[in-house]
C-alpha cells in the first residue's frame, strides 16, 4: 500500500519525531461503521473510516457529517476513481495529529492511499489521493463531489418555520475550471492543484453510491444511507490525467466555502499539510507525560491534545437570536464579529456551549491550550451579554450562526453555567497570569454570580433554583450541582476580586461561601443512602434519585473526608459502576434511581471524569475511572474520546443506527484524563496571579515513577516534574523555567499515617523537618525553594 503522501509531509512527520509516533493510531476493524473527522479551525470533514461518506447525525437528520465550514455545510463528500473504476473501501484507517489516512485497495494496477486534512485559517478541506505504479503510465483520476449547502441552524427538530426541511435545492456549474455550487446566499467550490481535463455536473455524482435516502425512523446502519430526508444537493465530477510511477504522486481535491479559500487551499497543499503536522506536533510537546505504570492513560493524554485541537473552531459574524428551544426564529438582536471556542463534540454538538467549556477548561489548561479556552470564555461573555442585556446570565448553547437554543433570561435556570463561570475564569487566570484576560472577564464573572444569588433563590435559603446539568424529571427546584458549584464559584470570585482589589465583592463572596459551606453537610447529606441528596424539594426536603451529580461535592473537595469516602465507596458498587464487562465508568443514575426507580445505566465520559477527579481529591485510586475513559478511545475514531461509553443501557456506537449515536469525539471527558495526571498525580498547581507555583505530586498506588515535561505556565514559562518512590523515600524533581513565578513550593503527598524522618533540598538535609500537613489526599510535606528558577530536588524519607 502507498503510505507516503508527499516529500513535504514526510519531512514534517520526521521532524515531529516522537510526537507523531505518540499520536498516530490505526485500525482495520469495522471501518464502515466508524465515524472520523479531519478538522481545522475554520472547517472540518466528518466521514467514515472506510473512506465513505454515509448519512449520519440527528440535529439535521443525516446531514451532520460531510464537509462543513461553520456556519454552513458545503458537501456530503468526495469520491475517487482511477481509470473508470471507483476506489474501493479502505483496508486500514489511521488517525494522526492533524490528518487522517486511508490505506486503499489497488485499482487498475495502481497502489493507492488517501489523506484528508483541513488547513487552519481557511474554510476549506483537502483530500489527497496518492498513487504509485511499478510500471510508469498515465491514468485518469476522477473525483466526484456532491454538495449540500445548508446552515447549521435550523435543525430537523425545529418547530414551525424555518426548519431544516426548508433547505433549498443546490445547483452545480462549471466556473473558472472548478465546480461551483449555489443555494441562495450559500456557495461551495471544488477544485485541485492541477488543471482538470474535464468537468461534469448533474444530480448524482456520489462515486459508486446510488444516493439512497433514508427516512427519519433511523433503523438503518449508517453505511446503508447516503442522504437524509432534507438533502437537496447537486453533484459534479472533476477529471485529471495523471502520470504515475515508482515515486508516489498525489492529486489534491479541495472543497471550500469561497473561491478565495479554494485558491489558498490548492496553491501548495503539500506545504499546508506540512505546516499542519508541524503545528500539531508543537501542541503534542506540551504536557509530555511519561507514565511507565499506566501507558494507556499516557496515550489518552496524547490523543486528548489532538481531540481538543480538532474541536477548536472559529466562526465569524454570529447573528445572535434566541430560538427558544427551536420554537422561534426572531430577527437577530446583534452580531458577534468572531468567536473562537472548543466545540462540545462531533458530529451533533460542534458548537459553543457553556457547561461543556467550563469542564473542558480543566483539560485545556493542563494540556497548555490556553488560547482556545480563553477565547471560549470570552465568546460566552460576548454572546451572553448581547442576548441577556448584561444581566449576567450565561447562555447555554450557541450555534455557529448565532442561534441561541437555550440560555436567555426568560429560560428557566441553566443555573450551573452561571455559577461555574467565575471558577473557569479563576482557573485560567491561575495558569496563565494573563491580566488582560482577567480584566476582560472579571465584571462578567461578578455579574454571573450576582445574577444567580439575586434572581434564582426565591426562598432566600442560599441554595439556588433552576436547571443544573441533569436534565431529568422529578427533581426538586434546588439542585446539588448548582449548590456545590455556587460555593466554589463564590470562593473563586473572592480570589478574582482580591486580584482586582474589589474589596466589597471579595468580602461579600467570601462571607456567603463560608455560610453555605457551614450549612452544606447538614442540608445535603442523606445518611440512609450514604450519599448527598440530588435535589431539595419544599422545606428543603431531600430528594435522592442517585444521579451522577452526587459526586460533585467530592469533585470540588467540598465534602468532609468522612462523608466523601463513604459516598465514593458506594459509587464504586455494582449499582453505580456496574460489573464486568460494564464496569468501565460511572452510570448516569444508580440502578434503582431516577424518577421511575429503574436507574439509567448509561456511562458518560464526563460522569466518569468527575469520579476520577473526586477520587484524586481524597487520595484514592483513580485508575478504574481513568482507565474507563482512556481505553474507550478506540470505540470509533481511534484516539477519540466518545460522549458515551459502552454501557448496559446503551451499546457501543459501532452497533447503533445512523440517527441514534452519541458523539464519537467529545471534549469534556478529557477532564478525567489530563487533570488527574497533571494537577493531581504530578501535583502541578500554579497561581500565577500571585506569582506562585506549588508542585506536590501524589504517586498512584502501585507505581514507582511518573513525570511530565513542558507543562505550560503563562505565556512563555514551563515546568517539568518527575516523582519517584523507592520504599519510603520520595524524590520530587522540578525544573522551572518561568519568570512569572516568585514563590515555589516543592513536596510530596505521602500515604495517610506516614511520619516524616528526614527531608533534603537540592542535596542538603534540612535541619528542621517541615511540618507535615494532613489533607484529604494524605500527608503533604512541602519545602519553599529560595531561588525558584532552574532545577531542584526535594527528597522526603518517611518512617
Amino acid at each position: 500500500m502507498v503510505r507516503a503522501v508527499s516529500a513535504a509531509v514526510a519531512l514534517a512527520l520526521v521532524s515531529a519525531g516522537s510526537a507523531r509516533a505518540a499520536t498516530e493510531i490505526s485500525t482495520s476493524d469495522r471501518l464502515q461503521d466508524r465515524r472520523e473527522v479531519a478538522a481545522g479551525d475554520r472547517a472540518y470533514a466528518v466521514g467514515f473510516a472506510d473512506g465513505g461518506w454515509y448519512a449520519n447525525g440527528w440535529h439535521i437528520t443525516g446531514e451532520m457529517g460531510g464537509i462543513w465550514a461553520p456556519p454552513s455545510k458545503l458537501a456530503d463528500g468526495v469520491w475517487f476513481g482511477v481509470d473508470g473504476q471507483w476506489v474501493g473501501a479502505a483496508t486500514r484507517f489511521t488517525s494522526g495529529a492533524g490528518y487522517v489516512r486511508y490505506d486503499l485497495p489497488a485499482t487498475g494496477g495502481v497502489e493507492l492511499s488517501r489523506t484528508d486534512f483541513v488547513p487552519d485559517g481557511r474554510r476549506a478541506a483537502l483530500f489527497g489521493i496518492t498513487l504509485r505504479s511499478a510500471t510508469p503510465k498515465t491514468v485518469t483520476v476522477d473525483a466526484d463531489v456532491h454538495s449540500e449547502l445548508l446552515t447549521a441552524y435550523p435543525w430537523s427538530s425545529s418547530e414551525g418555520h424555518p426548519t431544516a426541511a426548508d433547505n433549498g435545492q443546490d445547483t452545480a456549474a462549471v466556473e473558472q475550471g472548478t465546480l461551483a455550487f449555489h443555494d441562495g446566499a450559500l456557495t461551495a467550490f471544488a477544485g485541485s492543484d492541477r488543471t482538470a481535463q474535464g468537468i461534469e455536473t448533474g444530480p448524482g455524482f456520489r462515486g459508486p453510491r446510488t444516493g439512497l435516502v433514508c427516512g427519519a425512523d433511523g433503523k438503518q446502519m449508517p453505511s446503508q444511507c447516503d442522504d437524509g430526508p432534507v438533502g437537496r444537493g447537486a453533484g459534479g465530477r472533476l477529471r485529471y490525467a495523471v502520470k504515475v510511477g515508482a515515486k508516489p504522486t498525489t492529486v489534491w481535491i479541495a472543497v471550500a466555502a469561497t473561491r478565495a479559500d479554494l485558491a489558498a487551499a490548492t496553491k501548495d497543499p503539500d506545504a499546508l499539510l506540512a505546516r499542519k503536522v508541524a503545528a500539531r506536533a508543537a501542541l503534542a510537546e506540551h504536557s509530555n507525560v511519561d507514565l511507565p505504570g499506566d501507558r494507556s492513560l499516557q496515550r489518552a493524554i496524547d490523543y486528548g491534545k489532538q481531540n481538543l485541537a480538532d474541536l477548536t473552531q472559529t466562526a465569524t459574524d454570529l447573528r445572535i437570536r434566541h430560538v427558544d428551544r427551536g420554537t422561534a426564529f426572531p430577527a437577530p438582536i446583534g452580531v458577534v464579529k468572531q468567536a473562537t471556542f472548543i466545540g462540545a463534540g462531533y458530529p451533533d454538538y460542534p458548537w459553543l456551549f457553556a457547561t461543556d467549556g467550563e469542564y473542558t477548561a480543566f483539560a485545556a489548561v493542563a494540556l497548555g491550550q490556553f488560547e482556545p479556552i480563553k477565547a471560549h470564555l470570552k465568546a460566552l461573555q460576548q454572546v451572553s451579554d448581547l442576548l441577556n442585556a448584561k444581566s449576567g446570565k450565561v447562555a447555554h448553547e450557541i450555534v455557529t450562526d448565532g442561534s441561541v437554543y437555550f440560555g436567555a433570561n426568560a429560560d428557566p435556570g441553566n443555573t450551573d453555567e452561571s455559577v461555574k463561570f467565575p471558577s473557569a475564569v479563576a482557573l485560567v487566570w491561575r495558569w496563565t497570569g494573563d491580566r488582560r484576560f482577567l480584566n476582560d472577564l472579571y465584571d462578567f464573572s461578578r455579574r454571573a454570580t450576582r445574577y444567580v444569588v439575586d434572581n434564582l433563590d426565591a426562598d432566600k435559603d442560599g441554595w439556588p433554583e433552576g436547571l443544573g446539568n441533569v436534565e431529568r424529571e422529578g427533581m426538586g427546584e434546588e439542585k446539588l450541582d448548582n449548590s456545590v458549584y455556587l460555593i466554589r464559584g463564590l470562593t473563586d470570585l473572592a480570589s478574582l476580586a482580591d486580584a482586582k482589589r474589589d474589596g466589597p465583592t471579595a468580602s461579600w463572596a467570601r462571607k456567603l461561601a463560608q455560610q453555605l459551606r457551614a450549612a452544606f453537610d447538614r442540608t445535603w447529606w442523606n445518611e440512609p443512602s450514604r450519599q448527598y441528596a440530588d435535589s431539595l424539594g419544599p422545606n428543603n426536603a431531600q430528594l435522592q434519585q442517585q444521579h451522577w451529580i452526587g459526586v460533585t461535592p467530592m469533585e470540588t473537595g467540598l465534602a468532609p473526608a468522612k462523608h466523601a469516602n463513604t459516598a465514593l465507596d458506594v459509587r464504586e458498587t455494582d449499582c453505580f459502576s456496574g460489573t464486568a464487562p460494564f464496569n468501565v465508568g460511572l452510570f448516569h443514575t444508580g440502578c434503582t434511581g431516577g424518577p421511575e426507580g429503574k436507574g439509567e445505566k448509561v456511562v458518560f465520559s464526563l460522569n466518569t471524569a468527575i469520579k476520577a477527579v473526586a477520587d484524586g481529591n481524597y487520595g484514592r485510586s483513580q485508575r478504574r475511572y481513568t482507565d474507563a475513559n482512556a481505553k474507550t478511545m478506540l470505540d470509533e475514531q481511534p484516539g477519540a474520546l466518545p460522549e458515551i461509553l459502552p454501557s448496559p443501557d446503551q451499546n457501543r456506537n459501532l452497533d447503533r443506527c445512523w440517527t441514534c449515536r452519541s458523539m464519537f469525539m467529545q471534549a469534556w471527558g478529557h477532564y478525567g484524563t489530563a487533570w488527574p495526571v497533571i494537577a493531581q498525580q504530578l501535583g502541578v498547581m500554579p497561581d500565577l496571579g500571585e506569582r506562585r507555583l506549588d508542585v506536590v505530586p501524589s504517586i498512584p498506588e502501585g507505581q514507582e515513577r511518573i513525570s511530565g515535561l513542558s507543562i505550560r505556565l503563562g505565556e512563555r514559562g514551563t515546568v517539568a516534574v518527575r516523582a519517584d518512590r523507592d520504599g519510603k523515600t520520595y524524590d520530587t524533581r522540578v525544573t522551572l523555567r518561568s519568570q512569572d513565578v516568585r514563590t515555589l513550593r516543592i513536596g510530596v503527598t505521602l500515604p495517610r499515617g506516614t511520619r516524616v524522618k528526614r527531608v533534603w533540598l537540592d542535596g542538603e538535609r534540612l535541619k528542621a523537618v517541615p511540618r507535615p500537613v494532613t489533607t484529604n489526599r494524605g500527608v503533604e510535606v512541602t519545602v519553599r525553594v529560595p531561588r525558584p528558577q532552574g532545577r531542584h530536588l526535594v527528597t522526603v524519607q518517611g518512617r
